[in-house]
């Protein structure tokens, strides 16, 4: 039976607005913002702090003052403040979080390398979603995002993404052979919630209890 849906999306193609619809559909948890809030809760930090380093790798800056302070003396009483929220910690926290998603069940788990993580669970189904650059642009600027911001952030929010895959997981992003489907949500968000409702034909084996 499937129990868990995980979804990762290029940004501006609709793939939260999309997962937070499937998961009312579903009557399952959603994990989104929620995972963002119980990282930074485990994590000891704001939100602010995850939200701006989720699926990203730390600046090249970051990481070799990081290295630096590791192996010095003066590093370990704090000469140089290092910040210890980096990347690494936070990919540690984001899998025991998804794991424990996981084993509760029933829910739609957006981004944060869940494909990854729950690749070998047979009891996931694993989607990514993408559009077009207009399609993308289109979407931002209708949610409120100037056209030439949106322009900026179509390319730059998923270069950071491939980074990050390629970092912690050692993929080409999107690595086509860890989804059971990529769909274009150029069709529509209803029809792409239809068909992964329904992909192959999982409407009855999809457990929809309200949890």
């Amino acid at each position: 039976m499937v129990r868990i849906i995980t979804i990762e999306r290029e940004y501006g193609c609709g793939g939260g607005q999309i997962a937070q619809r499937l998961a009312a559909r579903l009557g399952w948890n959603l994990w989104d913002q929620r995972l963002t809030q119980e990282i930074a809760r485990l994590a000891h930090c704001d939100e602010s702090a995850i939200q701006g380093r989720e699926e990203r790798r730390d600046p090249l800056y970051r990481r070799l003052l990081r290295s630096f302070s590791l192996g010095s003396y003066e590093g370990n009483f704090g000469v140089y403040p290092i910040e210890t929220l980096d990347a690494d910690k936070i990919v540690r926290i984001s899998q025991q979080v998804v794991e424990k998603a996981a084993a509760a069940g029933n829910c739609v788990i957006v981004g944060r390398g869940s494909q990854h993580f729950l690749q070998s669970r047979t009891d996931t189904l694993r989607f990514f979603l993408y559009a077009s650059r207009d399609d993308k642009v289109r979407r931002l600027v209708s949610e409120g995002i100037a056209a030439s911001d949106a322009q900026v952030l179509v390319e730059r929010v998923d270069r950071e993404r491939a980074a990050f895959i390629k970092n912690y997981f050692h993929a080409e992003w999107p690595n086509c052979s860890v989804y059971h489907a990529m769909l274009n949500t150029g069709i529509g968000d209803e029809q792409v919630i239809h068909v992964i409702m329904n992909f192959p034909d999982q409407s009855s084996s999809m457990g929809r209890a309200v949890s």
